[in-house]
């Protein structure tokens, strides 16, 4: 095991782990369920469906005080819609690898994200994740304290920027998913030099089909609605959406013993093990997260489905215990704004300025 993963396992108190016996012991979870499958998809699409209907007749009635509380819950359901497009990519929900696709694709005019360029841009995040010299599209930029030091003064503010929660979490990721997912991404973002990606060529015919589908969908919706039922009845939805997943993904690897490493040190198992954290939520949330909480487990083995992944967790000592954060634990993430090498752990600006 590296020195990073030892530094991860011994600071958590948890037992150094043997990834090829953890393996083993996930396979038999890696089977998807048909039944469990069509039943999480039938009630998640049903209930989205009710709370939608519900939110627009209380829009059209000027009911307000309505709206906005039953936007919430539908916004959670979307997340958990999400989650079910996230497994398709994967290929883990269905068997079938043409049901996983199909349904992927039909459940991204819901999320606004195209299913086939998200599903090779989030492969690479997978297959590199924890990889500082494989750092690419798919996951949160995230600088060196070395490298942070080298950028000029104007490409760190930049990066300030980027990385302050208000532009990160309530503007970036509602902007990403509503206009950002319209174009392929850019292979280069204006504070690294080095940034790896998918050709823009392999991405852009899922963002055409995917807008295109987008409008057939709802340019009827906004003729016999209005618009302003899609732009204050629907979109908010997808806002609240944005950043409910925005915050899901941050906590996700943006915790202070998370694990980076360079090419000749990085091990794709034990960064997918001590990278990812396991965001223990209330069991509603869970249920609206889909269970994507469990991170590590799903790094490590992300072809179990998620409705299989609390079963695989209870099971394992290890995995119960392994970078647990409660919800209140994850507010002091938002701290975390760059990688210190040196010291193996996310550090805060305030902390590089002191050093």
């Amino acid at each position: 095991m590296s020195a990073q993963a030892e530094f991860n396992a011994f600071d958590s108190m948890a037992p150094k782990i043997d990834t090829k016996q953890l393996m083993e012991y996930c396979r038999p979870f890696r089977k998807a369920q048909l039944g469990s499958a069509l039943f999480q998809l039938s009630t998640t699409l049903a209930g989205y469906a009710i709370l939608l209907a519900a939110t627009f007749y209380t829009f059209a009635q000027s009911h307000y005080w309505l709206t906005l509380p039953l936007m919430v819950v539908a916004a959670g359901f979307l997340v958990r819609i999400f989650i079910i497009q996230h497994d398709c990519g994967h290929g883990s929900f269905f068997t079938s690898r043409q049901a996983n696709n199909w349904t992927g694709r039909v459940l991204s005019l819901l999320t606004f994200t195209p299913y086939d360029m998200w599903r090779k841009a989030h492969a690479l995040h997978h297959a590199a994740s924890g990889n500082l010299d494989r750092r690419c599209i798919g996951s949160i930029d995230t600088l060196t304290v070395d490298e942070y030091k080298a950028l000029s003064p104007f490409k760190q503010f930049i990066y300030r920027a980027f990385r302050h929660p208000a532009v990160l979490l309530l503007i970036g990721s509602p902007l990403h998913a509503i206009v950002l997912q319209r174009f392929a991404p850019s292979a280069t973002v204006p504070y690294m030099d080095d940034y790896h990606s998918l050709p823009r060529r392999q991405l852009w015919p899922s963002v055409i089909y995917t807008n295109i589908a987008l409008l057939a969908v709802y340019g009827p919706f906004i003729y016999a609605f209005g618009w302003q039922m899609f732009v204050f009845g629907y979109l908010p939805i997808v806002v609240m959406t944005a950043w409910m997943g925005g915050w899901l993904f941050y906590i996700q690897h943006q915790f202070e013993q998370t694990y980076w490493a360079r090419q000749g040190e990085w091990d794709v198992l034990e960064a997918a093990l001590y990278g990812s954290s396991y965001y223990v939520l209330p069991k509603v949330l869970q249920w609206f997260s889909g269970n994507i909480g469990l991170h590590h487990l799903h790094h490590f083995c992300s072809n179990i489905p998620n409705y299989r992944l609390q079963a695989c967790v209870d099971g394992s000592p290890e995995l119960t215990t392994l970078n647990r954060m409660t919800l209140r634990d994850s507010l002091r993430c938002l701290h975390w704004r760059l990688w210190d090498d040196a010291h193996k752990r996310m550090v805060s600006f305030a902390e590089v300025k002191t050093a």
